[in-house]
């Protein structure tokens, strides 16, 4: 029979109970921010055919913007851009064979963070 051996492996895995490391969390939101790239791409080709197709259009765009919405999404596109390259770099740096162990994979992950953090607020300074 296959259902007699009783399995060691957890049958409901409960997400709430687990502990997010540095690493996970550096991993989970490189990959989110390689969705909002992918979506904000849409905004920035619309953004650039509105440009091309006449002057109207583009002072059109250029009034468009500068309103506040406008704004916050070109400054969400930076910050996944933004930290999707600094994740990028990280990954380099250990594909490369540094920062392999756990704890330099920890501390590396932290910077990487840190880093972004930092970049983002910078460019949310430029774009207003």
């Amino acid at each position: 029979m296959v259902g007699t051996v009783k399995s060691r492996r957890p049958v409901n895995l409960d997400i709430t109970t687990i502990k997010f490391t540095p690493q996970m969390i550096a991993s989970i939101t490189h990959r989110i921010a390689g969705v909002a790239i992918f979506v904000g791409m849409a905004f920035l080709i619309w953004g650039l055919g509105l440009s091309l197709q006449s002057q109207e259009s583009f002072d059109a765009l250029k009034e468009c913007m500068d309103s506040v919405v406008a704004k916050l999404i070109v400054w969400a596109i930076l910050a996944g851009f933004i930290y999707h390259f600094i994740a990028g770099v990280r990954h380099l740096l250990m594909d490369a064979g540094y920062f392999e162990t756990l704890e330099g994979s920890r501390i590396l992950s932290i910077a990487v963070m840190i880093v972004s953090a930092v970049l983002i607020v910078a460019a949310g300074v430029w774009v207003w």
